[in-house]
């Protein structure tokens, strides 16, 4: 008698909820632009390069889906850049937030290093993968929200809820 012939292992179901959701995005595990790719755009580079408040603002507000307002992340921004010179370390925790949300790779090297390094060239980069995957951080997160509605498209999968006491 011959040993049973192992059958082919049935794949794992699929849990969990779609990332990127805009048709047409870039794929989810890759950056649709690189690091010093900032300089194809020379309008959002000479924002970011001398007021990248602005530019974390924006992407900030996108990326918490409306939750902090380009102005108060902005304006947080701004003040640890002046008080500590250390803003980069609240940088680095949204483009971690971001990588999470579209299955990014952490390129070149790990998020702190990145804004660490070259700041306004990672919040270029941001910034660009945001306009990639269908968003416009310049009209902040209600207007894209209602774009996305208006197109039936899902943005983002909806958020995670518990139960309220």
């Amino acid at each position: 008698m011959y040993p049973a012939k192992p059958s082919d292992p049935e794949p794992a179901p699929v849990t969990g909820f779609p990332v990127g959701g805009v048709p047409g995005a870039p794929a989810a595990s890759q950056w649709s632009s690189g690091l010093f790719d900032c300089f194809d755009d020379c309008g959002l580079c000479c924002l970011t390069c001398w007021c990248p408040c602005i530019t974390f603002g924006r992407v900030a507000e996108v990326v918490d889906r409306g939750a902090t307002s380009c102005g108060a992340s902005g304006a947080l921004y701004a003040l640890l850049a002046y008080l500590t010179g250390c803003q980069w370390i609240y940088s680095c925790t949204y483009r971690a937030k971001m990588r999470a949300q579209f299955g990014l790779p952490e390129n070149p090297c790990c998020d702190c290093c990145v804004h660490f390094c070259c700041e306004p060239c990672a919040l270029c980069q941001q910034y660009k993968e945001l306009k990639a995957r269908g968003f416009d951080p310049d009209l902040g997160w209600e207007l894209n929200a209602q774009r996305a509605n208006a197109g039936g498209a899902a943005m983002y999968p909806p958020a995670a809820q518990g139960m309220g006491r």
